[in-house]
């Protein structure tokens, strides 16, 4: 119930917080800090849940594998973009939406079960459907999963603002994850160790272990106790999502803060095509284990180590996981280029994959602890929504030109993005410092 001390919540956070003062609270309401400890740890489960989730039908790993499996290859260099981008585009138009409430948890909620709902289409598609058909039916559900996600995206940001205090948001989006990638990465040995080629069936209970686990994370998302906060609107949706983009003018913090985040899309970007070139020197199905495994070990040793780090300085985990991704992107790059693709080995490419998702964990964690640090009420929804906006419509410009130039060669969009994360690690340093009053 509201209000009421429980002792061993109290005691893990207070571990957790590593302050004798263990509620200190930094720009959120005294009712809003006595429930903390039990608000973290129910969001903690619900973002372990969806993270262990994304893993399982990563579009980066699983979902591009299995596209080759239904045999719609064709279609694997959409499903980053389309996965990003759903949930980016329309956020001004939700946020408008968002705002006019003054509890907002069950935004997310909804966007939880929608993500289900939707990953449950795919594995229907993957069961009852073949070849195109089958590919065109992942696509659609992952459509409807990604906008249902862009609910989940600024009403988290917006919940998580209202009720963890500055100093804790970091730890908790690190924890998540890193709990989240030690769990797939024990699920991954389980599914795929002494196995051949994945089967049809086998990829479909993946999908509907995934739906399982976002009908539970929306319902302990629900159980939060969240205070009503500011409210703002009553206008059209699609008017004030418009008034928004001034943010970008009238704003220079914040739109330093864009030109940033879109620079360093290449950690997102770069990942497919390590998974393409390992593809072309050795496509067997266990291969996907590695990807996964790899995937799964870097979020599990990283998250933790950047999320404590953002709540020290959230724009110093931004630069040096630019650094990591830029440097990764181009060393892959130029060895393939000057030693052809079957440069390493087997294992060139999962390793760099590996060191590429810790950097990408690092850039993300530190991007999203800095936007929630540097707004808040109301800003802080329409920083989300405009920020999220704007990258979403870059991520496909930027996609579908990437694409292209995989017609004429993967290594050179894998330098191309290494050039563009050096950028954006140079525009980084010029980021000023939020995460300290």
């Amino acid at each position: 119930m509201p209000g009421q001390s429980n002792a061993p919540v109290d005691q893990l956070y207070a571990l957790i917080a590593n302050e004798e003062d263990a509620r200190v609270c930094k720009d959120i309401p005294e009712e809003a800090c006595r429930e903390v400890p039990r608000n973290f740890f129910l969001i903690l489960a619900a973002n372990v849940l969806t993270k262990l989730g994304d893993l399982l039908i990563s579009p980066k790993t699983v979902l591009a594998w299995m596209m080759s499996a239904v045999g719609a290859p064709a279609l694997v260099a959409w499903l980053v973009p389309i996965r990003e981008s759903g949930s980016m585009v329309p956020q001004m138009v939700i946020a408008a939406w968002v705002r006019r409430k003054a509890v907002r948890k069950w935004f997310w909620t909804l966007g939880s079960f929608g993500q289900s709902v939707s990953v449950v289409g795919m594995a229907a598609s993957v069961w009852f459907l073949e070849g195109y058909a089958a590919g065109l039916g992942i696509v659609a559900g992952l459509v409807v999963f990604s906008l249902a996600r862009g609910f989940c995206s600024v009403a988290m940001k917006d919940v998580q603002g209202k009720c963890i205090p500055k100093t804790r948001r970091g730890r908790l989006s690190g924890l998540a994850t890193t709990i989240g990638g030690s769990l797939t990465v024990a699920m991954t040995a389980l599914l795929f160790w002494d196995r051949g080629d994945p089967t049809l069936g086998f990829y479909s209970l993946l999908l509907l272990l995934a739906a399982t686990l976002w009908i539970i994370a929306g319902v302990l998302f629900a159980s939060v106790e969240e205070f009503p906060g500011e409210t703002g609107g009553g206008n059209n949706a699609m008017t004030e999502a418009i008034q928004s983009l001034s943010l970008l003018k009238d704003d220079a913090p914040f739109r330093h803060f864009v030109v940033t985040r879109a620079l360093l899309l290449c950690s997102a970007l770069a990942s497919p095509y390590f998974v393409v070139l390992a593809q072309k020197q050795s496509d067997v199905g266990w291969m996907l284990g590695v990807f996964l495994l790899a995937s799964s070990l870097a979020s599990s040793a990283s998250a933790s180590f950047w999320g404590w780090a953002a709540d020290t300085s959230s724009r110093r985990v931004i630069i040096r996981g630019a650094a990591m991704a830029s440097a990764v992107c181009l060393l892959v790059g130029f060895s393939a280029l000057i030693f052809g693709p079957d440069v390493g080995g087997a294992w060139f490419y999962p390793a760099a994959f590996f060191v590429l998702s810790i950097a990408h964990a690092g850039v993300r964690l530190g991007r999203k602890t800095y936007l929630v640090d540097m707004a808040g009420g109301n800003k802080r929804t329409d920083y989300t929504a405009v920020s999220n906006t704007v990258i979403g419509v870059l991520l496909l410009v930027t996609g579908g030109l990437t694409a292209a130039l995989s017609l004429i060669s993967d290594i050179a969009v894998i330098i191309v993005l290494g050039l563009m994360g050096f950028t954006g690690m140079v525009s980084a340093l010029r980021l000023k410092e939020v995460t300290e009053d």
